[in-house]
């Protein structure tokens, strides 16, 4: 089993990196092969609305001049998804965003081909905005009828300069549970 997360964030080390390192961890110790995937910062575009995908169903972008189709294949090679971001005004990074938008469409456009993987958001805030960054990023999962792991509390984590989070003992306890849930999870769903 493999469980690959995306990190949103510009921030390669930041905050966002922290918080999913503290899950992907828990996800080890279970056993389960994890990846983290910087997203953020890299060529990756927004969705241009082309449909291309809905007629050309090879579980591709049509568009190919940056990391899109290297990630929904990332995505289809695993069982579980972790999709991180920081909060940026209330709202995900350009690249989650856009990351989430052109996955998000091929797979609508393929049958829902990532249907009953696991995915969890992950989620680094200064202080408020991240609930709306979590729900957003969690559309995403159902919409595509992806099976979300809880934790003891929202995926969330706080600080606003780089490592900062690691002082946030409940955003990083929520981070080991969410980790510890989904190794659960993607067993059952192993069968």
């Amino acid at each position: 089993m493999k469980v690959t997360a995306f990190n949103g964030s510009p921030r390669r080390n930041g905050n966002t990196s922290i918080l999913i390192n503290h899950a992907l961890e828990a996800l080890e110790k279970e056993g389960i092969e994890t990846e983290q995937v910087q997203v953020g910062g890299e060529k990756l575009n927004g969705c241009i609305a082309c449909y291309q995908c809905f007629s050309r169903l090879d579980k591709r972008c049509a568009v190919t001049d940056d990391i899109a189709n290297e990630c929904i294949e990332k995505m289809l090679a695993s069982d579980g998804i972790i999709i991180g971001s920081p909060t940026h005004f209330a709202a995900l990074t350009p690249w989650a965003k856009a990351l989430i938008d052109r996955c998000g469409m091929v797979s609508r456009a393929n049958s829902d081909m990532l249907k009953r993987k696991a995915g969890a958001a992950v989620v680094a805030a200064r202080r408020g905005g991240a609930i709306n960054v979590f729900d957003t990023i969690n559309h995403f999962f159902t919409i595509g009828q992806m099976i979300i792991p809880g934790s003891n509390y929202w995926n969330v984590g706080h600080g606003r300069n780089m490592g900062e989070v690691n002082q946030d003992e409940e955003g990083v306890k929520t981070m080991q549970v969410l980790g510890e849930n989904m190794a659960w999870l993607l067993k059952r769903i192993a069968g």
